[in-house]
């Protein structure tokens, strides 16, 4: 039996995985997965759980912050850092910085989580064959902003998975080649439940809607023609 394990940020690629893996093999052989290691708010893991409940899903949080691995690490995205999350969009930040790694790269935290839940996935399902679902998309990668979000990343981890887990668990990345227009336009299509998912990198009660990723959901969803779910008036 084929089962899937998508790696749940609470936000809207991880959540537009949810959906495709939903389709593609059942909500019964779907599992999500969040980790905490030493993020600046608890608001995606929170987001995260509601997802799973929506859904019916089975849900686990690995802890990595108790490794340390993050302790030294200036990201402002980290709790202790004490840098600003810039304000601006990822393009305008390479614009004005030129191309590569951009202050709110996390180091190497798709490699770090991914090793984690494949090993998750081994021992959860040992007699199955298991799919991780990373959404990674191409605005992450582009100018290698997010190095491990792109295809050469996740095709070269994707590999290393397979052959240390016997060919039993893969990684794919349905996402990796489109846009953030696109994926919200799929996510649309397959009924995705945008309102209950998380974003900015600030926490809060509200989205700032001036961090890079506020700014790029936002023109997403303004690509699609339609209003962002999360921040529609309750009635």
């Amino acid at each position: 039996m084929k089962k899937a394990i998508v790696l749940s940020s609470g936000g809207v690629d991880s959540t537009t995985c949810i959906s495709l893996a939903i389709k593609d093999v059942g909500e019964q052989n779907v599992m999500t997965v969040s980790v905490f290691y030493g993020q600046r708010h608890s608001k995606e893991l929170e987001c995260a759980r509601k997802i799973a409940d929506h859904y019916g899903l089975v849900h686990k949080e690995i802890d990595l912050s108790k490794t340390g691995i993050m302790d030294d690490s200036n990201c402002p995205l980290l709790q202790g850092s004490n840098q600003d999350i810039p304000e601006h969009s990822y393009a305008e930040q390479i614009e004005q910085n030129g191309e590569g790694m951009v202050t709110t790269y996390v180091p190497f935290r798709n490699g770090l989580m991914l090793s984690a839940v494949a090993a998750l996935a081994m021992a959860s399902y040992p007699d199955d064959q298991v799919d991780i679902y990373l959404g990674a998309h191409a605005d992450d990668a582009a100018g290698n902003a997010y190095a491990d979000c792109s295809q050469d990343f996740t095709d070269t981890l994707g590999m290393a998975i397979s052959i240390g887990t016997y060919g039993k668990v893969h990684l794919k990345a349905p996402l990796v080649n489109m846009n953030k227009a696109e994926v919200v336009k799929t996510g649309l299509e397959l009924g995705t439940p945008y309102k209950l998912t998380w974003s900015c990198y600030k926490g809060g009660e509200k989205p700032c809607g001036k961090c890079g990723t506020c700014i790029d959901r936002a023109n997403a969803f303004k690509a699609n023609g339609v209003q962002d779910p999360a921040l529609e008036e309750e009635v």
